[in-house]
C-alpha cells in the first residue's frame, strides 16, 4: 500500500484553477431569467413594500391617536390608565436604552 502524498502548492493550485473553470461554465450554460418572471418578482416587491409602507402608516395613526387620547384625559384632570399594549412599549423601549446604553 502507497503512504499518503500531500499534495504540493501546483497541484493544489491547478486543482483550484479547475473548480473555479468548472463553476464559471456552470455559471455561463444556466440559461438568463425569463423577463416576464423577473417582472413577476419586481411587481411582487413592490406590493411588498407598499405595503408594509400602509402598515407602518397605520401604526403612526394609531400612535398619534392614542397621544391624543392621553393628552384629551391629562386636559380633563383624569391620569390615563396604560393599556397592555402601552406598558410592553414603555418597556421595550427601556430595554431598547438599556442595550444601548452598554454598546
Amino acid at each position: 500500500m502507497k503512504a499518503y502524498k500531500a499534495p504540493t502548492f501546483a497541484e493544489r493550485q491547478a486543482a483550484a484553477a479547475a473548480a473555479r473553470d468548472k463553476a464559471l461554465a456552470k455559471l455561463k450554460a444556466k440559461a438568463p431569467p425569463d423577463p416576464a418572471t423577473v417582472q413577476a418578482r419586481v411587481e411582487a416587491a413592490e406590493r411588498k413594500r407598499v405595503a408594509a409602507e400602509e402598515k407602518r402608516a397605520a401604526k403612526l395613526a394609531e400612535r398619534e391617536a392614542a397621544k391624543a387620547e392621553a393628552a384629551a384625559l391629562a386636559e380633563a384632570g383624569k391620569k390615563p390608565v396604560p393599556s397592555e399594549a402601552d406598558r410592553k412599549a414603555e418597556r421595550d423601549s427601556r430595554y431598547a436604552a438599556r442595550k444601548a446604553r452598554k454598546k
